[in-house]
């Protein structure tokens, strides 16, 4: 039986409601969904720590709501305008700085752990949550392309789960409850709604601009997921994704074309049978599945009239178009050390975009060169994959 680190096939012990909770990443777009979830089930969460990054003011709103013991902020801005925005006779221990981020996630009286930190800031929280046996409900992809192998080996060791947000992630591990048996699985298939270029040719990507790449049509997030979702670089990553949480060679993960987001991933088996997860495209589902994990609870969220959405498509994907599920497949398959350059070229490189510095067809682009020059090395400690995220992110800046 191989090892996985989401909860299949076996069941898991879980904790107790209330859940002591800590959020990092509270004041972007995942941490909104989960504070919703939070506040429509107060009795079933204690919010302990809440991280806000940069967004001080956000952070000190949340707290005053939510009154958690810890908060975290990654700058000494951040921190001047969390106090400054914080009620009078409130005042949570505040840590500051990356090292912040870990504190939380390892904190004795923190049951579980939301990593919803956007890009590969999130994998040492991830690892440090993961070596002290946490349950973590995971939405940072990066965590596990980064170092899916040492967050792999932490559970094994410390008996810590992962509990995938991500919504196709979350619908792979609701189609394999219950189907517990390797020989019994063909394949997992991701959907990708094809992001707000779909069905375009590579002329007209050279055009488009940073406000139509952010247009997502059927998700509402952050602005470096709504680009990588342009680039199909978002599928890319899910795919690795998939493969760390199941154990998984790349060749047993698909993607298809979704358009409408309805269908967020199936599960094939070997009779030829495939369990669909679907649903309306809102993250509290997801994610209130993951915080009240094994128990189901009500969202917020309209319920599905499939009359009303009418028709359901598929298609492949356009590799020539968007060559980044490609090169995520590739990279996957070069060795451990091959993610760490993809992931940090892509972050570089989207990071350039928004900012004007770049076209869109320039990302894969960079990418790809990045790869191409890569030679493997050993990233078997957490301090190699830092270094080399860190060594390719200057090698990259200092390209463009």
């Amino acid at each position: 039986m191989k090892t996985y680190i989401s909860p299949w096939p076996a069941s898991v012990a879980t904790p107790p409601f209330p859940r002591r909770l800590a959020i990092l990443g509270a004041t972007g777009s995942i941490g909104d969904s989960a504070l919703k979830v939070v506040g429509k089930h107060p009795e079933r969460f204690t919010v302990k720590a809440l991280a806000g990054g940069r967004n001080g003011r956000k952070l000190a709103e949340l707290c005053a709501r939510f009154r958690p013991e810890y908060a975290a902020v990654l700058t000494d801005d951040a921190r001047h305008e969390f106090l400054d925005n914080l009620p009078v006779g409130y005042a949570p221990e505040l840590l500051v700085g990356p090292d912040a981020y870990i504190r939380l996630a390892v904190m004795d009286d923190v049951d579980m752990v939301l990593s919803s930190i956007v890009g590969a800031a999130g994998f040492a929280p991830t690892l440090a949550a993961a070596e002290t046996g946490k349950m973590i409900a995971l939405a940072n992809k990066e965590s596990l392309v980064l170092g899916g192998h040492l967050i792999r080996e932490a559970c094994r060791r410390t008996g810590a789960v992962i509990l995938p947000v991500d919504s196709e992630h979350n619908a792979l591990f609701q189609g394999l409850a219950g189907h517990g048996k390797d020989e019994e699985l063909r394949r997992l298939i991701l959907t990708a709604s094809g992001g707000p270029f779909r069905g375009k040719s590579r002329a007209f990507l050279e055009t488009v601009s940073r406000d139509q790449a952010l247009a997502h049509p059927n998700w509402n997030m952050g602005a470096k997921i709504s680009i990588d979702s342009a680039t199909l670089m978002n599928k890319g990553l899910e795919l690795i994704e998939a493969c760390h949480l199941y154990g998984l060679p790349p060749e047993m993960v698909d993607v298809v074309v979704h358009p409408q987001s309805i269908v967020h991933s199936l599960v094939e088996y070997v009779d030829g049978s495939q369990l669909a997860h679907m649903g309306n495209p809102d993250m509290q589902v997801p994610i209130a599945h993951c915080l009240c994990y094994p128990e189901r609870v009500t969202v917020d969220v309209p319920r599905l009239q499939l009359a009303s959405v009418g028709t359901l498509t598929f298609e492949e994907p356009d590799l020539d178009a968007f060559p980044c599920l490609r090169l995520a497949r590739e990279a996957f398959d070069a060795g451990p050390s091959h993610p760490i350059v993809l992931n940090a070229a892509n972050e570089i490189a989207v990071d350039a975009f928004l900012n004007e510095r770049i076209g869109f067809t320039d990302i894969p682009a960079i990418i790809e060169a990045g790869l191409d020059r890569h030679a493997p090395v050993d990233v078997s400690t957490p301090e190699a994959v830092l270094a080399l995220d860190r060594e390719v992110r200057r090698e990259t800046e200092a390209r463009l």
